[in-house]
Formats: C-alpha cells, structure tokens, sequence
C-alpha cells in the first residue's frame, strides 16, 4: 500500500503503510507533491489508522522532571512516540532531547516560543518557526539549521495561518493537528484525565493522541493509560520521516505493538 493517502486517494509516492509482522508503520515521506495536513482536530483528513491503532503524541517538551517520567513510562511498555519539541527548551535541555532520539522515538518540532501564529505578523511567524526548528537540530545533532530532519510541526494551540502553512507545504514538512485529546491542560487530577482520555478513545476507536509532557498530571496519568492500551488490544503506531528507513535499520526496528 505503498504511496496510498491518508483517505484513499493515491498520491504519488507522498505516504505510505508498511505492513510488518505485528501491525502496521506508518511513514510520512519527506518528498512528492503533496504534503499532507492530518488531523480531525484541525483538518478533514487524518491518517489511515485501522481500528484500534493509535499515535502517541507530546507537546510543550522537554521539561524534567515531567518530561523524564514519560520517557520511563514508554521505556517500561518498550513503546514510541512523538514529540513535538519547543525550541527554547531544547536549547535549555539538550541532553533530555538527545535521550529522546536515543529511545527511539521521533523528535519533531512545535516553534521557538509557543506563540499564537495568528496574532503575530507573518515574518514574525516564520522566524519562530525557523528559530525553533534550529534549537532542535542544534540539539539533536549539534547543527543549527532551519531545515528539520524530522519534517514534521505542530502548530502551537493549532493555531495556524494560510501564510505560515503555505510556508511549511514549500519545505515539504508535514503539519500535525490530533483527532482526541486528553485536555491535559486543564486544571484535573490523574485520574481525571485518564477517565477523559479513554471515553473519547472509546468513541473514537483509533486515532492521533495528543498529550503534554510537561505536564505533571500526564506524566503521572501515563502508566495506566499504557496498561489500558495494553489489556484492550490496542496497537501504537510510530511515526518515522521515510529518511529513517536505511539498509542498516530494519524496517521492523520502526514498527511497535504493545506486547502481548
């Protein structure tokens, strides 16, 4: 299925499933002409995801000691996200997003500052944008550069302009919005949260899980909400830019199942 959009149209060569022994990964490809927008929240697309498969994704990081609890918590149930970084924090925890890529998930980006896109003029914008893209790599491997490893962004509260996705659909770089959330912004315990979470999970059955691991009550909600995942049959799906794919990874060192 190679090559197969996110609601069945057949873009030529832009995304793709990859059918693995346990489940499916899914791939964003950093090159084609069209450069997907997903996310129900946001947009009227989203991935392909089968029913009961869902992506893990964070915001707002990296922030210790919140942030260090998530990472143990997917560690325990050998399970990969994504995270989308906010550079300024990138800049004050280096080590924490070099961590992150060493655990095997993806590290993608979410501006310099978190601003709202729409209250700011477009320049403005863009340097954010660009500033926080080049914290991140600056981190991860040690180069500033405005063109990301990993093509995929999140704008902050989704808050996007035609002019800024324009922008990000030039440099191929894939924009994320979430189909379900937890609301973990709101002022809720652990247990509030995860009560949320898995009411609009049931309702939904699949999709792209927006999380903040800055926030203390996730990184403290997480655990259960894995187990849940766990004891209801539910697959992860990792995102990976096609880059990642090479003779020296194996495809199936992308892909990730919940242990059965």
């Amino acid at each position: 299925m190679a090559g197969y959009g996110p609601i069945g149209h057949n873009y030529p060569q832009t995304l793709g499933f990859l059918p693995q022994n346990y489940g499916w990964i899914w791939l964003a490809w950093a090159y084609g002409l069209w450069f997907p927008r997903v996310g129900l929240k946001s947009f009227p697309e989203t991935l392909a995801l089968a029913d009961h498969e869902v992506v893990l994704t964070f915001d707002d990081g990296p922030r210790p000691p919140n942030t260090d609890r998530v990472l143990a918590a997917l560690a325990q149930e050998c399970a990969r996200a994504t995270f989308f970084l906010v550079g300024r924090s990138s800049a004050e925890f280096p080590e924490l997003v070099r961590r992150m890529a060493a655990q095997g998930h993806t590290v993608a980006h979410h501006s310099w500052s978190h601003p709202m896109m729409s209250k700011i003029p477009f320049e403005q914008a863009k340097e954010d944008i660009d500033r926080g893209i080049a914290a991140v790599e600056m981190a991860l491997n040690g180069v500033s550069t405005k063109m990301p490893s990993t093509p995929f962004f999140r704008f902050p509260y989704f808050d996007a302009t035609p002019a800024t996705l324009d922008l990000l659909q030039a440099r191929g770089i894939v924009v994320f919005g979430a189909d379900l959330w937890a609301s973990d912004w709101e002022n809720i315990t652990p247990e509030q949260e995860l009560t949320i979470l898995i009411e609009r999970l049931e309702a939904a059955r699949k999709g792209i899980i927006l999380l903040h691991d800055a926030q203390t009550r996730t990184a403290a909600m997480l655990p259960a909400f894995l187990r849940y995942l766990h004891q209801n049959g539910y697959r992860i799906v990792h995102l990976v830019p096609a880059a990642a794919r090479s003779a020296e990874a194996p495809l199936t060192s992308w892909h990730h199942a919940l242990p059965q």
